[in-house]
């Protein structure tokens, strides 16, 4: 299992995950030179950390549109919830 799909299956926190990709590249471009091929994919897994990062605050605060007229109008009859 690579290092990005431990993070998006959740085994890892993305923030730990993408300081631990940081160092990582940091260290492969000072051993394999900033113009190598392992330098550019090794920032190439750090972007695609922080792009994830930035798709899961998305969705975690993605409402419907119901959701905001009931924060708006919470007395609505669309918006009442009933124990039966």
């Amino acid at each position: 299992m690579t290092f990005l799909n431990e993070v998006i299956n959740g085994k890892k926190l993305i923030e730990e995950a993408i300081i631990e990709a940081i160092v990582k590249a940091r260290t492969t471009c000072e051993e394999n030179g900033n113009n190598s091929a392992n330098c550019a994919l090794a920032w190439n897994i750090v972007e695609e950390l922080q792009i994830e990062k930035a798709h899961q605050k998305q969705i975690k605060h993605r409402k419907t549109s119901l959701e905001d007229y009931c924060e708006m109008y919470p007395e609505a009859l669309e918006c009442l919830i009933y124990d039966i």
